[in-house]
């Protein structure tokens, strides 16, 4: 049991979390954003060498915001983060063939291979040597990853929180003795780009048994921000921490949206391929919005772009009530809009809004972190986490 997390987790005063959306190599968008955040906190404190793990409490993603969740907690700085994305992305996240994918096993296909590598590396440990696991001493922030388990058809926040019911050493089971590079690997394994991940559970005891997994992002969780709230105020997970604008703050950071509209849709075009290429991202996207407004509602928002035309942005300003709930947490969102017209907002006229709307935009990596950086430097203020530095 990691005796330095629990201190960290029990620790009086105000806590911080950091949620970070799915997205595949759209997660550099996130990462120019962090890396924002992080240089400003280094100036705040006078710093320089501190990174997100010495401020966050919690990291917590889905899908791509897993390995970014990960690589946090292991203490990495965003620059090194940045180089895991931009020197790998091609391996990492270029939709394979479906031969390329029959030929990988489930731990040298490439994201696979490379998580291993650097998470090995930043925990300490020899790149060749055993698998960092859940349950590292090393990891200095509480983490969690969104999953889905296919077998049981349900999502899956698994967490390292010492405490936690699945977590218990006594367990042949117990979470914690998984490897680490595997369950992120699970959170990311987008169907149609990776193979699924199959995870042993209690390996050699008489309860030893497998699940298949899936991307966290095909659950309703692609963003979570809102699973983190509640994750930490729940009591059956065990967090059990303060709530209200000064004791708790949630910085969720997307990795861009855009409507897609179809102004020119006739009922007739509705078919059955139709519905199947576009219903999944639009339940996702759904979701992912619905989890947006629930934190501003619940919460207290210091920044977030407009949600739509009738709700506005529920930023609260000078001390406005933007609903009638009691607030539990101050909130901040940041997820730039990708549209025609949200890319000419931030100055990017020249940006095609195709090159940073996939997943799989691999050949325009340059371009995402042009559209993290510009959106970061004009939209991430100090003054957002006011409180909590």
């Amino acid at each position: 049991m990691s005796t330095a997390l629990l201190q960290r987790l029990d620790a009086p005063g105000p806590k911080k979390i950091l949620a970070c959306d799915g997205g595949g190599i759209l997660g550099l968008v996130s990462v120019e954003i962090l890396a924002v955040i992080e240089a400003e906190l280094r100036a705040q404190t006078g710093q320089p060498h501190l990174v997100l793990a010495d401020w966050f409490d919690f990291c917590c993603g889905t899908s791509t915001g897993a390995i970014i969740a990960a690589c946090i907690s292991a203490g990495m700085s965003v620059a090194q983060i940045r180089r895991f994305y931009v020197d790998s992305g091609q391996d990492m996240f270029h939709k394979a063939s479906i031969l390329n994918r029959l030929k990988y096993s489930y731990e040298d296909e490439p994201l696979a291979a490379k998580l291993k590598t650097e998470l090995n590396r930043a925990l300490g440990h020899p790149a060749d040597a055993r698998p960092a696991t859940l349950g590292d001493p090393g990891l200095r922030t509480l983490l969690m990853m969104v999953l889905r388990n296919h077998s049981t058809d349900s999502p899956w926040p698994v967490s390292n929180h010492p405490r936690a019911k699945y977590n218990q050493l006594a367990r042949p089971d117990c979470n914690l003795h998984l490897p680490l590079w595997q369950l992120v690997r699970a959170s990311t394994a987008a169907p149609t780009f990776f193979p699924p991940e199959v995870v042993t559970l209690g390996q050699g005891s008489e309860k030893e048994h497998q699940f298949v997994f899936v991307d966290g992002g095909v659950t309703t969780y692609n963003n979570p921000a809102f699973l983190a709230f509640q994750m930490v105020t729940a009591r059956p997970y065990q967090v059990n921490w303060q709530t209200g604008p000064d004791e708790l703050l949630i910085v969720s950071v997307g990795t861009g949206g855009a409507a897609k509209a179809r102004p020119d849709l006739q009922a007739d075009d509705l078919w059955l391929l139709d519905h199947a290429k576009n219903i999944p991202g639009a339940l996702m996207n759904a979701a992912s919005a619905g989890w947006d407004m629930a934190c501003r509602v619940v919460g207290d928002c210091r920044y977030g772009s407009e949600l739509d035309h009738e709700v506005g942005d529920l930023v609260g300003l000078a001390g406005a009530a933007t609903s009638t709930c009691q607030k539990q947490f101050s909130y901040v969102r940041y997820d730039p809009e990708v549209s025609r017209a949200g890319l000419d907002a931030l100055g990017l006229n020249d940006l095609d809004p195709r090159a940073v709307q996939v997943m799989d935009s691999v050949d325009h990596i340059p371009r995402i972190q042009q559209l993290g950086a510009t959106y970061a430097a004009q939209v991430v203020r100090p003054d957002h986490w006011r409180g909590f530095v």
